[in-house]
């Protein structure tokens, strides 16, 4: 590991290298016009909880059947970590269906350690409908189900004790107990703790506490370009990475076919983007932060880490919903055995 660059505990590397937490629900990707977004009074490429039956009243007027697949946002990139070869394991809750059984054997089939899954046998497992547009940007509606269901009761200590980084996804943070409880639970554990802003409305609805919470726990921190202005107010990579860049070790702004930009101890670098069809950019920020850790936690510098990350965003963009296809991942890989 790269002492200078990335953070990383004391000791030797422990038997996971990466947990990941937060939330474990099925994705519905449908292709969508921007005039049936108005239609059903969404906001443009951000986020919103929904019930169950506000999910299923959109589903009904939809212009074909969405297409179904795993999802979640810190799930997205610890799926793709253990396509890597990273070993991962995962802190969520599944509810009582069919579901459960589906996401167990997609994790068990990726070599992702299922055993600090939670389950809840009163709640179905959480759905997303994710709407692209023709310019291929993501409008998303959540029902967060099971998922929605962990609790503080439901983290402890000792799941993160044999954990390297644990990698958070900022939807948690409409459940501010439980997601600084996940904080302190790994850190006590000495983990290195990484946050995906995930939203501007995560930042928005958090930002009177956000300050401190990325000062007191949080070692990486990842944003889009969206989420970097909600946090520092000016829509500028540049004010948004040294704003970010206060409170943590490394600050992450990607930027989409802009690249990305990192700060570090070892001071800032431009990434460029892969370039690529893109047609649906759901789990593209989650597939760069998995190429993105995948070459940090193998010691990478800035420079390739994140150039790994642009190579997993880009794949992800060409396909619709965030699950790669196995000839993708070969391609992958390969690509990034060239950076070694």
């Amino acid at each position: 590991m790269n002492e200078s660059f990335f953070p990383h505990p004391s000791n030797a590397p422990r038997p996971f290298r990466v947990i990941g937490a937060g939330s474990l629900i099925v994705d519905l990707v449908a292709e969508v016009s921007d005039a049936f977004i108005a239609r059903i009074g969404r906001q443009k490429g951000g986020m919103e909880l929904v019930d169950s039956a506000t999910l299923e009243e959109i589903v009904a007027l939809l212009p074909s059947p969405p297409m179904l697949s795993a999802g979640g946002s810190a799930a997205n990139t610890i799926h793709g970590l253990a396509h890597l070869g990273i070993p991962c394991t995962f802190l969520g809750k599944l509810g009582a269906d069919a579901s459960r059984d589906f996401y167990v054997a997609a994790y068990q089939s990726a070599g992702v350690d299922t055993s600090r899954i939670r389950y809840s046998d009163a709640m179905p497992t959480g759905r997303c409908l994710s709407l692209v547009t023709p310019d291929s940007e993501r409008t998303l509606c959540t029902d967060l189900g099971a998922s929605g269901s962990l609790s503080v009761d439901d983290v402890n200590v000792d799941d993160f004790r044999d954990c390297d980084y644990v990698h958070i996804e900022g939807y948690l943070l409409f459940n501010r107990e439980l997601a600084v409880s996940i904080m302190q639970a790994a850190k006590t554990a000495g983990a290195i703790v990484g946050l995906d802003l995930a939203s501007f409305e995560v930042v928005r609805a958090n930002r009177d506490v956000l300050d401190d919470l990325l000062s007191e726990y949080v070692d990486v921190v990842y944003a889009n370009e969206d989420e970097a202005e909600a946090f520092c107010g000016v829509r500028t990579p540049e004010a948004g990475l040294a704003a970010l860049a206060e409170h943590c070790c490394v600050a992450i702004v990607k930027l989409g076919a802009d690249g990305a930009r990192i700060q570090a101890s070892t001071g800032t670098v431009a990434i460029d983007a892969v370039s690529a069809q893109a047609v649906d950019t759901t789990g593209a920020g989650d597939l760069w932060a998995a190429g993105f850790l995948y070459a940090a936690l193998n010691g990478s510098d800035p420079a390739i880490a994140g150039k790994c990350g642009a190579v997993t965003g880009a794949e992800v963009v060409q396909v619709f919903g965030a699950a790669l296809p196995d000839a993708a991942w070969e391609r992958t890989r390969e690509q990034f055995k060239n950076n070694d």
